[in-house]
């Protein structure tokens, strides 16, 4: 039975069980792998060893966020057929799309110089492949994820899902290697609490590299023709389907995330070591808990960058065809967008430096994406049924409020 069929099986009550769930995993899997991008090793190492396990409730809480942001996301795509930034074309005048479209491709610039960053440094801590060369594999390495996408969305789901779990596995390797307080774990998840203006400008900064722009655009795009509902009620049913979907992605993307916090917390604080900088981190994990941990670290940090550098890709391919509604190739766009991480590495600017300051450029693209997500996601008229419950729409309000607002004074820190 092909993918379609299956789905349709599912919808009609012909099949049960996880049967019923196989044919709407995927596409959050993919939104998910924004979430554990190199810019999250920045600020959850800095995180973990300045204040061990006190800042792992933001994780937490930016991941529920999250679950709510691409839930809205893809509900925007299964309920309309089409994409964020397509809805955003008909429903704006022409002037704010282009400046949408523009400002999200400068976000996603920033997002790639992200990942490219982190993948090249994971080839050259692992290697000792100089940035240079490693930059330019990291790119062949993109190239070959896109030709998965070629191959169908299928492939590329499968293929970003097994990237996931080696980053889950190395992560899983190192959390034992880190051999941390559980009960401290427990409390630090749950008890929200700050240390000083430095810790509060930490959240910001996980937050900031939580919620990402181009997840959002992208999101929608995945789940607009990919089951298409043949009647309202249908549409409900993969929208339940695809929400599954999202938790399990972001149940998934968040355990990394509090991973990263925990064996930084676990090997570093406890040993009275502030690391901000990735490679100092790696050389600090080889040198505690013996060279495989080292190594798990590298290899999480490089499949992270590889898996979310196609993605910006796909994202940058949504938001200029659906804001100005123009098409280049895919692989015309990657070689472009390989030029300023490229120009970054050959100025030889710190690469953690270089991970920050893309996380700054993020932030302001994060309003651009969320409040038109909410505005249409409540509006009747564009998603029938689907329309946001007021509860709904209003937790949207108020985290977008949140993000926003903190990123502004992130913003502010780091310019004053």
């Amino acid at each position: 039975m092909d993918h379609k069929s299956s789905a349709h099986a599912a919808l009609d009550g012909r099949t049960k069980g996880l049967k019923r769930l196989l044919p709407f995993l995927g596409p959050a899997f993919i939104a998910a792998v924004a979430y554990i991008d190199p810019g999250n090793f920045a600020t959850n190492i800095t995180a973990g060893s300045k204040y061990g396990y006190l800042l792992l409730w933001v994780i937490f809480a930016s991941n529920l966020m999250a679950v709510l942001i691409q839930s809205l996301s893809a509900k925007l795509g299964i309920a309309t057929g089409k994409n964020l930034p397509e809805v955003a074309r008909e429903r704006f005048p022409k002037g704010v799309s282009i400046f949408l479209w523009i400002q999200s491709e400068l976000v996603i610039i920033a997002t790639d110089l992200a990942e490219f960053i982190g993948a090249a440094l994971g080839l050259y801590l692992l290697f000792g492949i100089p940035m240079l060369p490693a930059a330019v594999i990291t790119a062949i390495g993109s190239f070959a994820i896109l030709e998965l996408q070629r191959r169908g969305y299928r492939a590329l789901e499968a293929g970003i899902a097994a990237m996931v779990l080696i980053v889950v596995l190395a992560f899983a390797f190192q959390v034992i290697a880190a051999n941390p307080d559980f009960g401290a774990v427990g409390t630090g998840m749950i008890t929200p609490r700050f240390d000083g203006v430095d810790s509060i400008l930490l959240a910001a900064g996980i937050l900031g590299a939580t919620v990402m722009p181009h997840a959002i655009y992208l999101h929608s795009s995945l789940t607009q023709n990919r089951i298409v509902g043949r009647n309202e009620a249908e549409k409900k049913r993969i929208f339940k389907l695809e929400f599954v979907d999202i938790v399990l992605a972001m149940l998934i993307a968040g355990a990394v995330n509090m991973a990263m916090v925990i064996v930084s917390a676990g090997l570093l604080f406890k040993n009275g070591l502030v690391v901000e900088d990735l490679d100092v981190a790696f050389h600090q994990f080889g040198t505690i808990a013996g060279p495989v941990t080292a190594v798990s670290f590298g290899l999480g940090l490089l499949i992270a960058g590889l898996s979310s550098s196609s993605v910006g890709t796909m994202a940058g391919d949504v938001v200029m065809q659906g804001f100005i509604n123009k098409r280049i190739n895919l692989y015309v766009r990657r070689a472009i967008t390989t030029i300023p991480p490229l120009a970054i590495i050959i100025s030889g600017v710190n690469p953690t430096s270089a991970l920050v300051m893309s996380q700054v450029i993020l932030s302001f693209g994060i309003a651009f994406a969320l409040i038109p997500l909410i505005l249409f996601t409540s509006n009747r008229k564009i998603m029938g049924s689907l329309a946001n419950h007021r509860i709904t729409t209003t937790l949207g309000w108020i985290i977008s409020a949140l993000v926003v607002g903190l990123n502004l004074f992130l913003i502010v820190q780091m310019l004053f």
